[in-house]
């Protein structure tokens, strides 16, 4: 059974496109959803793009965290949904309180763009099963505000949880405390991450093609699933 993979569209992505072939790649069914409308259409895992929705008014993913699709998503990934933010996706993951912190301006106060090596840290969440611990990558990072920030309490929390997904390496592009390039929420089926794995998935337009390891993880998770419900143990 092929699995469905919602990739929303916000006034302002401009990265759900790409975000929709990596998931095809990776062997999913897409499903575009728009950001107006609160039926998911049954899909089983959902990628939030990369982008500037609604502008970045007010903050980045603060407008974006109160359309009806989201309203649905956040119930769907309180019920165990998996779901992926990828750079503005995650900031929209910030705002909706499904994952902790915020992402701020760069340190530098620059908009970067460059392709950028991070450390694999976590592999028990649906996004990286497909991954090794301490693997490193290289994938693309864009962003202005990709710098995470949370109290030091949330840091050692998420610390001591095992809930950093990445960290840069080889220099931090953005500022970000400890490094932190993804995190995870507790239940390990929602992930935020600041560049882009959606753009390291074919030879001819990517440095690399170990962004296509988010996609396929999720598919990974969603057949142990199915096998789960299907036969009442794996």
């Amino acid at each position: 059974m092929t699995m469905r993979i919602g990739v929303v569209t916000f006034p302002g992505s401009l990265d759900d496109g790409d975000a929709a072939r990596a998931a095809r790649i990776a062997g999913a069914d897409v499903v575009r959803l728009w950001h107006g409308d609160s039926d998911l259409h049954g899909v089983d895992a959902v990628v939030l793009p990369g982008g500037f929705s609604y502008g970045d008014a007010l903050r980045c993913g603060a407008i974006a965290r109160f359309a009806p699709a989201m309203d649905s998503i956040i119930d769907a990934a309180r019920g165990g949904l998996p779901v992926l933010g990828i750079c503005n996706g995650f900031q929209i993951l910030c705002e909706a309180h499904l994952l902790p912190g915020a992402l701020t301006r760069n340190q530098h106060l620059h908009f970067r763009n460059r392709d950028q090596f991070l450390r694999v840290e976590s592999t028990n969440t649906a996004w990286t099963n497909s991954f090794t611990a301490g693997q490193e990558i290289l994938i693309p990072v864009k962003n202005g505000e990709g710098c995470y920030v949370a109290d030091e309490r949330t840091l050692d929390q998420l610390e001591a949880e095992g809930r950093v997904v990445a960290r840069y390496i080889r220099g931090n592009p953005n500022g970000s405390q400890r490094d932190i390039a993804a995190i995870t929420n507790e239940a390990g089926n929602v992930v935020g991450i600041m560049p882009h794995p959606e753009h390291a998935v074919e030879a001819l337009t990517g440095p690399s093609l170990d962004g296509l390891g988010f996609f396929t993880s999720v598919l990974r998770a969603l057949a142990g699933s199915a096998g789960v419900n299907a036969g009442g143990h794996q």
